[in-house]
């Protein structure tokens, strides 16, 4: 009798769920052939439910396609596929006779690399799913490898190339563009339940929240995510609101449901028992966001699902309200979210939660648990703590990630191999390569506060304000003697030049000897002597040398002689300072005198003697 109740109410659900068209969205991977180059082409391919896709990165392997046992239903006995060229092996199977997951767990235990299953009829490309709940399926939470459906045409186009054996079919699996990546924080949601007596389902999606919570919490702390948790509920037709199964599955005159946990209506716990837990969590997610702790929502579910067990018979409000009060959350609070579960109304928050699991823009419908959304789009692969980080950290603009990312057991530093063919400067040990989870960018760093510039591959120079304290600019310098001369000029934000007395591009300097090219001492009574960065210009007898008129007097030279001397060079001076402000003036008067021109011709000006016109319509001359 339990069990006809069950299909029935079942069937109860289908309809409501019926009732709105499913919208399912396939997320793509994309496969470039590189060799043979007479099939050299781009071409899509659906990203499977199971395995670990490479989100953010590459593969580029070889095409195997098997004598024996093409559909990989059967494992592969004839030991590891191996290519020629020691490249990865992608082995390519066909659809049929078995499920997706079991070709892809027999191709990564004869040591493919990864799996492509070729569509056996012409359809647009579907995503391969988890197979039926059962204990054969146990080893799909066991592949590591990436799989994905390709169409048949493009299977066939594979397999005709490896036919005719002349080289190997080299192919690039990108999976680059297949996670958003547009700024520097990632939005993500996971679709989960309160229920633990649903099966693998249940302990899959726990398990995750348990092994995952660290990284989650280490990353919402940070401010690098932003994390929503969401909850499927059903409702209950209006014509079946007063049946029993109705009553005991859903809150809030059937308006919010969930299926009976053990599948009996008539023992255990109710479906509306699940329903307000799951209210309860979605509250304290709330909560805990207004007062700035949104990450407690994963130590309450850990918690909950420590201390309040449906197998222990702990599942209650009481326990809720107990973990609640652990994590100093206000209760008060949380039960004013909830709302009264019996009242004939709707509940904002379950509401909402019916309204955001239909798909919108790039996110198809949500409609199995667990279900993991990241940047709007569908994760596809594994439920496991470091496949899901991987994803995530896809999801960030390339040199944005947060430090977990750029772990080595997440990514490699690409950095460490030749500096990643980026510019380095050895001696100061600055480099422009700058490990990202999608590879490496060259870009001029930033030390000390001092900009560098450049193309990051060959050359960066520092500019800007201080740039002279950081290995001189970049810039020649050399001190000899106890004097130091540079070509960086911090009155300059970039560039070298070499200084006065020496010559060269700035970066290499030579001094200049003034005194064999004759740019000095040129009196005849002087004699020159040259020296690093400048010179020496003696007079003949009791002369001195006097440097800016590079000229000798009398050292005993009478007081009104070096007066004389002195007025006519200021008059020279003056003479030259009275001619520029003559010039500005005259330059002054010239530009007045042609605005004045050229606004005459669209406005009447003051000056001028126009003809007079009337004040009004009706006065007279």
């Amino acid at each position: 009798m339990a069990s006809l109740q069950l299909a029935t109410f079942l069937v109860l659900l289908a309809t409501a769920i019926g009732s709105v068209s499913s919208r399912f969205i396939v997320e793509r991977s994309n496969i470039r052939v590189l060799s043979p180059e007479h099939i050299r082409s781009h071409h899509d391919a659906a990203i499977a439910n199971f395995g670990v896709p490479d989100y953010g990165g590459t593969m580029t392997g070889v095409i195997a396609y098997p004598d024996k046992g093409t559909t990989g239903c059967e494992p592969f006995n004839s030991g590891p596929f191996k290519s020629r060229t020691r490249r990865p092996v992608f082995l390519l199977l066909d659809r049929g006779d078995c499920y997706f997951a079991l070709k892809a767990w027999n191709g990564q235990n004869a040591g493919a690399a990864a799996v492509l299953v070729a569509d056996n009829i012409d359809e647009p490309l579907i995503t391969m799913d988890n197979p039926e709940e059962s204990r054969d399926s146990e080893y799909v939470e066991k592949i590591t490898i990436p799989s994905a459906l390709v169409n048949r045409a493009f299977g066939e186009t594979l397999k005709k190339a490896l036919a005719k054996g002349n080289e190997e079919v080299v192919v690039k699996l990108d999976w680059r563009e297949s996670m958003p990546h547009p700024d520097n924080r990632v939005e993500y949601e996971f679709w989960t339940n309160s229920n633990d007596e649903c099966g693998p389902r249940c302990e899959e999606q726990m398990d995750f929240v348990k092994n995952f919570k660290g990284h989650a919490q280490l990353l919402e702390k940070g401010g690098f995510t932003q994390f929503t948790p969401h909850y499927i509920t059903w409702f209950c037709p209006e014509a079946f609101i007063l049946s029993k199964q109705c009553k005991s599955q859903c809150i809030n005159n059937g308006r919010y449901c969930a299926p009976d946990p053990e599948q009996d209506f008539g023992e255990g716990y109710d479906g509306k028992d699940v329903v307000i837990e799951n209210l309860r969590q979605l509250c304290v997610h709330r909560v805990a966001n207004e007062s700035g702790r949104p990450w407690v929502w994963w130590d309450f579910v850990t918690d909950y699902h420590v201390r309040c067990s449906m197998k222990e018979k702990k599942y209650s409000r009481d326990c809720g309200e107990k973990v609640v009060k652990s994590l100093g959350l206000p209760l008060d609070k949380i039960s004013k979210c909830m709302g009264d579960p019996e009242a004939d109304a709707e509940n904002e928050f379950l509401k909402r939660e019916q309204e955001v699991q239909v798909g919108r823009g790039t996110r198809g419908d949500v409609t199995i648990l667990p279900t993991l959304v990241i940047n709007n789009v569908q994760y596809r692969g594994i439920l496991e703590r470091t496949a899901v980080l991987k994803a995530i950290c896809a999801g960030f603009k390339e040199s944005t990630e947060p430090p977990v990312c750029l772990s080595g057991d997440i990514e490699t530093n690409e950095c460490l191999e030749s500096n990643g063919g980026c510019w380095q400067d050895l001696r100061l040990n600055i480099t422009s390569c700058k490990d990202t989870f999608r590879g490496r960018i060259c870009k001029c760093p930033t030390v000390n506060g001092v900009r560098y510039e450049g193309d990051g591959y060959t050359s960066c120079q520092a500019v800007g304000p201080g740039r002279c304290t950081v290995n001189n600019g970049g810039c020649w310098s050399e001190t000899r003697n106890g004097k130091t001369f540079s070509a960086c000029s911090e009155l300059e934000l970039r560039g070298c030049r070499c200084p006065f007395g020496f010559h060269g591009d700035g970066y290499k300097c030579e001094d200049t000897n003034e005194c064999k090219e004759k740019l000095v001492c040129n009196c005849p009574d002087c004699s020159c002597k040259n020296t690093w960065g400048g010179y020496d210009c003696k007079c003949k007898g009791n002369l001195l040398y006097i440097k800016a008129e590079d000229t000798c007097i009398a050292k005993n030279m009478s007081r009104f002689g070096l007066l004389l001397m002195v007025l006519v060079l200021a008059c020279v001076v003056g003479a030259g300072v009275a001619g520029y402000i003559f010039y500005k003036y005259r330059l002054r008067s010239y530009m007045d005198s042609e605005i004045m021109a050229i606004m005459s011709q669209y406005m009447p000006l003051d000056n001028q003697h126009n003809e007079s016109q009337p004040l009004r319509p009706d006065s007279t001359a």
